[in-house]
């Protein structure tokens, strides 16, 4: 059998792509050839899982050294390829002749138990599944006081109509010819060989006579999970919560991957916070700062507090409303109200003579 495809010639990318290059072709490919937007088109599902394999492997750190390390070796199509012709010299074609670095121990246990992580026993990748990572807008208020917000995210779940299998309704299911059964297919180069899911069977080990009408034979649909995701108080923009088992299926049947959600506040056009004080600004005429008024003010809990605001009030002057800000951890913020004194621009002839009054009596000095 032919050696693997080359990963980064599956996505389309070089191998000096950075992860967020990766993902973003993987992103843009998996939608192309996903299988909702593709029915009935056995050549694109075929497409969208070769991607999906790709990207699995070169999305996780890990897997993806390993794999790069093997792919220097020449051990993929199109892969470049570094041994010679005595070992760990120019010329040599011998896979054995090559100097791995403390790779092997007498034959080629090393690279088998790099394919194994890679691969996984018997064929199949084992692990974790990669974690889903999506960025969240949450109000201002939500992320002073806390609270619970709705998500929606993409996901896979087994195929409702197939339960999973990939056959239509009714269907044979006989043992796969490819791989008699196992589920892996072996292809090798230089001397060693290394299993990899059967892509006739896509690792099941059985074919039906008839793909599921739904699913394309994948046994998988796409589906928007809806959460409800708990904001602690006091969160701010950039701030991450991971939710257990809340992400991707497992396709293995194992423990589904996580949530990584981020959370990016909504500016307020009251409210403002640093740390966990809350300040707002509240503006005042001349007279009332100059005199003195009393004002009521809203606060992030959603009560009104009557402040004083004494005679001679300067612009940029703070009054601090103690205990209503942010509380985290057993501590409790302040809020604070900035005065703003504002100057009016169409004063009525009575206004424009009393304030001319005011200023040739006022005693200015500088």
């Amino acid at each position: 059998m032919a050696p693997a495809k080359d990963y980064y010639q599956v996505l389309g990318v070089s191998d000096k792509a950075s992860a967020d290059e990766i993902k973003k072709e993987y992103r843009s490919l998996a939608k192309k050839y996903h299988p909702d937007a593709n029915p009935n088109n056995k050549e694109a599902s075929e497409r969208f899982k070769e991607i999906s394999e790709a990207y699995s492997v070169l999305s996780d750190t890990e897997q993806k050294k390993k794999y790069d390390t093997m792919r220097k070796f020449g051990a993929f199509a199109g892969g470049p390829r570094s041994w010679g012709s005595r070992p760990g010299r120019p010329g040599s074609t011998k896979f054995e002749d090559m100097d791995l670095g403390g790779f092997t121990q007498g034959g080629f246990s090393g690279l088998g138990d790099i394919f194994s992580s890679i691969f996984g026993k018997g064929g199949k990748r084992s692990g974790e599944v990669e974690p889903i990572e999506q960025t969240v807008e949450i109000p201002f208020k939500v992320a002073a006081l806390g609270g619970k917000v709705p998500i929606s995210i993409p996901v896979t779940e087994a195929c409702p109509t197939c339960g999973g299998s990939g056959a239509a309704p009714g269907a044979q299911v006989n043992t796969c010819q490819e791989c008699s059964g196992r589920g892996t297919v072996s292809f090798g180069q230089g001397g060693f060989a290394v299993n990899r899911p059967c892509p006739a069977c896509r690792g099941r080990g059985k074919v039906a006579s008839q793909e599921c009408g739904r699913c394309v034979g994948g046994g998988e649909v796409s589906i928007d999970k809806k959460l409800r995701v708990t904001v602690p108080p006091g969160t701010d923009s950039g701030h991450k919560v991971r939710l257990k088992g809340q992400g991707q299926r497992n396709p293995t049947g194992g423990r589904p991957g996580d949530l990584i959600v981020t959370f990016q506040v909504k500016t307020d056009r009251f409210f403002r916070r640093k740390g966990l004080d809350i300040y707002c600004t509240i503006p005042l005429n001349f007279a009332q700062a100059a005199l003195g008024t009393k004002l009521q003010v809203r606060t992030v809990h959603g009560q009104k507090v009557v402040v004083r605001i004494p005679p001679a009030t300067q612009p940029g002057r703070k009054l601090r409303i103690k205990g209503q800000g942010v509380e985290r951890n057993g501590r409790k913020g302040d809020q604070f109200v900035e005065i703003a004194v504002e100057i009016p621009d169409n004063l009525t002839p009575e206004q424009q003579e009393l304030l001319e009054e005011f200023a040739a009596k006022a005693d200015l000095k500088y």
